[in-house]
């Protein structure tokens, strides 16, 4: 009981004197003789406080953080999948570029030639019994295609149908070893047959029916052509001579030629639905480059 009155008594006079500091402190005002007390408690206490939040923001940050990660890693998947849609926007951009340029092309040597073309895509490589080297393409029946016509790119030729479906034809490269084709030298009358050697079409076979007749390394050849333009129209170029073999005694010649067309990355294609009225001879080889 003593106790309790006791610290009543004590707290008593400590308000009070606490009453009586802040009266004197606050009628004298600057001059107060607690200004220097005064700002020392404001240090300690607001260094106390700038240190506590000094503290305390790396665990706010990190909480904070945790709260925003869903939105963020869904901001970076979002960010992802745009620049990924931009990429491919690119691509396509710059394959449908190549692809009407090489349209342009072969449009160009199609009317040169006076050949009428379906026009189609290559697809897919396909195997086919009987032949190794064969590609679908993306135009069939409904377009006009018939098994045996002569397929060609801007370059040369290309192959002929072997097989054709309603929207889809598959196409026997003249690289395949059981390809033949009636071929003709520029500028003459000598002719010979092509056939393919596999190789990934880098060279295919000519053999020259005229054993006596010149032949050397640079001449050019041309498709000779079919009864009524199938399975190949004439004039298309196929390739030029790079290499030729010594036959001694034999009844024909034998010499190695370069395709014009690449038959290792086909894209755009035609197939000849319409042979030329006339033979177009050597009008459509490319223009040999001027000598120096």
């Amino acid at each position: 009981m003593k106790d309790t009155r006791r610290a009543r008594l004590i707290l008593g006079l400590l308000l009070t004197a606490a009453l009586v500091l802040v009266t004197v402190d606050h009628r004298t005002g600057d001059g107060s003789p607690f200004t220097a007390l005064r700002s020392a408690g404001s240090w300690a206490f607001g260094t106390a406080e700038q240190a506590a939040t000094t503290l305390a923001s790396p665990v706010t940050g990190f909480f904070g953080a945790l709260a925003n990660a869903p939105n963020a890693q869904a901001d970076i998947e979002r960010l992802k999948a745009d620049n990924a849609r931009l990429r491919a926007q690119i691509a396509a951009g710059r394959l449908d570029a190549t692809r009407s340029a090489e349209l342009r092309r072969m449009l160009g040597l199609a009317g040169t030639g006076g050949y009428k073309v379906v026009t189609a895509n290559v697809v897919a490589r396909r195997g086919q019994p009987g032949f190794e080297e064969a590609v679908e393409i993306d135009a069939g029946t409904d377009d006009g295609v018939r098994a045996e016509m002569t397929v060609l790119n801007a370059d040369g030729l290309v192959g002929r149908v072997i097989r054709a479906a309603a929207t889809t034809s598959t196409v026997v490269l003249l690289s395949d070893p059981a390809s033949a084709t009636g071929a003709r030298m520029e500028g003459g009358s000598e002719i010979g047959v092509v056939h393919g050697v596999g190789e990934n079409g880098r060279l295919v076979r000519f053999r020259l029916l005229d054993s006596t007749a010149p032949i050397n390394r640079g001449a050019r050849l041309v498709s000779f052509g079919s009864q009524r333009g199938m399975p190949y129209v004439p004039g298309v170029p196929v390739g030029v001579i790079e290499r030729v073999e010594a036959t001694p005694g034999e009844l024909t010649r034998i010499a190695y030629a370069r395709p014009y067309a690449d038959l290792t990355a086909l894209d755009v294609v035609g197939v000849v639905v319409q042979a030329p009225k006339r033979d177009p001879r050597d009008a459509v080889l490319p223009a040999r480059a001027s000598a120096r």
